[in-house]
């Protein structure tokens, strides 16, 4: 570990730049990149004099709502491929997809806010919302404001918890840890009720 971090400290501080940035929107498109770690690297070395925190911050905030609000637009746009095909026929029937979208309409701010706070969640609520043609504002905001609480506090914790890099690393782990138990139980009542709503329109009446 003491190697990989000389290593880190004496590359250009560019391309780690851009290296946080680019983690940060891809975890848009595909949830499990670690996005987080990069992040906790990078403010792990602001605390080492190394890089700047706020630039960090900045920069990983700044991709991760673009690419987020990419996502958000381009399944808003193309959500009928998918309500068409066979995801439209076995999992987002029309009765499904009304149910999101009222769901949306009387949860959808904060809802979207603590979702985006949640591992694996972060990557499937804005094409969610984007389906269920949430309006823009509605989506967007409360999806900035998650990422700035979410990388805000990150990068602050990190860099407050000095120069030890496996005391940093531990400490992200188990938060993700705790944050990937909330999100698998959401998982699992959204599986549950799925399945008996389902099995509710099976039944004759």
């Amino acid at each position: 570990m003491t190697d990989f971090l000389a290593f880190l400290e004496h590359l250009p501080t560019g391309p780690l730049y851009a290296l946080i940035a680019v983690l940060a929107a891809v975890e848009n498109i595909f949830p499990p990149v670690p996005a987080d770690v990069a992040v906790s690297l990078g403010a792990f070395l602001a605390g080492r004099g190394v890089m700047n925190v706020w630039l960090v911050f900045i920069l990983s905030w700044a991709a991760n709502v673009g690419s987020g609000a990419a996502v958000y637009a381009l399944a808003r746009r193309h959500g009928t491929m998918v309500t068409s095909g066979f995801l439209g026929r076995h999992i987002f029937t029309p009765n499904t997809v009304a149910h999101i979208e009222e769901q949306y309409r009387r949860h959808g701010a904060y809802g979207i806010f603590f979702a985006r706070l949640l591992p694996v969640w972060r990557g499937v609520v804005m094409p969610f919302a984007g389906i269920a043609r949430v309006p823009a504002w509605r989506a967007l905001i409360p999806m900035a404001v998650a990422s700035a609480v979410y990388y805000g506090a990150l990068t602050y914790l990190v860099r407050r918890l000095g120069t030890d890099l496996d005391t940093v690393l531990n400490a992200v782990k188990k938060m993700n840890t705790v944050l990937a138990i909330v999100a698998g139980v959401l998982i699992l009542i959204i599986v549950v009720w799925i399945v008996r709503r389902r099995r509710r329109r099976r039944v004759p009446r």
